[in-house]
């Protein structure tokens, strides 16, 4: 493989005068009315977000999951919400379904009511308080793809499963599925694997198929990279290009490259707080983008430097953000629609036709969680970097992008962190080969992509547990039945 290629820009990306002057005073929207002083009014705030958030989840649940088959508010929450204290659901909270507007509304006790809003192929989004709509036009996204039943696997479904590649010991594969469907605590509802570029055993829990688009959390994170990739594969960024981020050229955020936005090491300063307890409070700037009706790219273009970039590893949505706001200008820039711009750039090459990426209420991709792919659509994802990029002979990610994200990044002292993928290296999980490298999401929402073994291993599900001891074991079961 020929070393990583820097391809010169060809645009520098703004933000063009009419979105100066269309967009509204996104502060005003989105702010609480008061700032939370006491503990009560801290507790109350903690409350209305949590019910901000599970309005979303009922949302994407109804009429994202929901694509697939049909399910009820009740059955979302009683699968997707109540049982994990992450969302803080309690029985005293109240929830209305609006079918025809597709608005669900949450109220917690002592708080104001919040919204979440479908906006169809840009999925759900969470509302400013007291607001019913969004400040941006949604729009369709074609999938520019036949009926995946008319296309070969992988760009179809015909022929995915057979024939079988040579030396898969097929009854061991089985075993070594039924065990990891048994561990209940793991909650798991699809686990797929693909090897030499055929599936080769595939478990969905009751009534999740192939075809479900499931929360992939910051699995999408991975994506922001690849779409980054992209660019630079078309010439239009450079990886080691200065930031070309305006809102950062007067301070020393000015010295931040790409790459190290991609290594999550930009040195900027972004508490996270975590998921729990009274976390959900505006001061908890990494989770918030999940609970609160905030235009992201402002709200990270915020983030003042704290230390020296490259010098800090740190995981923190500022920085895959950071890069999306990068995506959108560059994109706007050449004329073309960013909204559309994922399916058409990426999935649309790789046949992946069940994606949703959700926004916030300004059109913005929250695409450090809000994303939502079906197991086999990941499994897609995990062929295009097992394939160094390249896709049924056509050049889709740069020569060299998958030894960059599979590589530690220079300021983790860990050795855990690649380039919006996590790696292996360490390593963290002994029956995985150290080459191994993956998009990871929260509640345990993987895809293992091992080059020497040429095997992608999809999990999903919300799993409430550490799901590596789990992924160890049941990846290292697959190991031993396969050449």
């Amino acid at each position: 493989m020929k070393p990583f290629q820097i391809h010169p820009i060809f645009a520098i990306p703004l933000l063009t005068a009419l979105a100066l002057f269309t967009q509204p005073n996104a502060l005003t929207a989105r702010e609480p009315a008061a700032k939370a002083n006491t503990r009560e009014e801290k507790q109350r705030e903690n409350r209305e977000f949590r019910a901000a958030i599970c309005a979303h989840h009922i949302s994407s649940g109804l009429w994202v999951v929901g694509r697939d088959y049909q399910r009820t508010a009740e059955e979302v929450i009683a699968q997707d919400i109540a049982p994990f204290t992450y969302f803080g659901w309690q029985p005293d909270f109240k929830y209305h379904v609006d079918e025809e507007r597709k608005i669900v509304t949450v109220t917690a006790p002592g708080a104001p009511p919040r919204s979440a809003r479908y906006l169809g192929d840009q999925g759900s989004t969470i509302l400013p308080r007291g607001k019913e709509d969004v400040f941006f036009q949604p729009v369709k996204v074609p999938r520019n793809l036949p009926n995946a039943s008319t296309q070969n696997w992988p760009m179809g479904e015909v022929g995915a499963t057979t024939p079988l590649p040579d030396g898969v010991d097929s009854k061991a594969v089985a075993a070594a599925l039924d065990w990891a469907m048994a561990q209940e605590d793991q909650n798991t509802r699809a686990l797929v694997v693909a090897y030499d570029g055929k599936i080769i055993g595939e478990r969905y829990a009751p009534g999740w198929t192939k075809d479900t688009p499931q929360i992939s959390w910051s699995q999408g994170k991975s994506i922001t990279a690849t779409l980054i990739a992209i660019l630079v594969q078309r010439g239009l960024l450079e990886i080691d290009q200065l930031a070309p981020i305006k809102e950062w050229q007067n301070d020393a955020r000015r010295e931040i490259r790409i790459r190290d936005l991609l290594q999550m090491s930009s040195g900027l300063d972004f508490a996270n707080l975590g998921f729990k307890g009274e976390t959900l409070t505006p001061e908890n700037q990494h989770m918030r983008v999940y609970f609160d009706s905030l235009n992201v790219f402002e709200h990270v273009l915020k983030a003042p430097a704290k230390v020296p970039p490259g010098t800090r590893n740190a995981y923190l949505n500022s920085d895959p953000l950071s890069l999306g706001k990068i995506i959108r200008d560059t994109v706007e820039a050449q004329g073309e629609d960013y909204l559309t711009f994922p399916q058409r750039a990426l999935f649309d090459k790789i046949g992946a036709r069940s994606p949703v990426l959700e926004t916030d209420p300004w059109g913005n991709f929250i695409l450090s969680g809000y994303d939502y792919l079906s197991a086999r659509d990941w499994v897609r994802f995990g062929l295009l970097y097992l394939q160094d990029g390249v896709w049924q002979g056509e050049r889709i990610l740069p020569e060299g992008w998958t030894d960059f994200v599979a590589t530690p990044a220079p300021a983790d002292e860990k050795r855990n962190y690649g380039g919006m993928f996590w790696v292996n290296r360490a390593p963290r999980m002994d029956q995985v080969p150290q080459d191994a490298y993956w998009p990871a999401g929260f509640m345990g929402q993987v895809t293992m992509i091992i080059p020497s073994r040429k095997l992608v291993v999809v999990r999903m599900g919300p799993s409430a547990g550490d799901v590596y001891p789990f992924l160890n074991e049941t990846i290292g079961r697959i190991l031993k039945a396969i050449p």
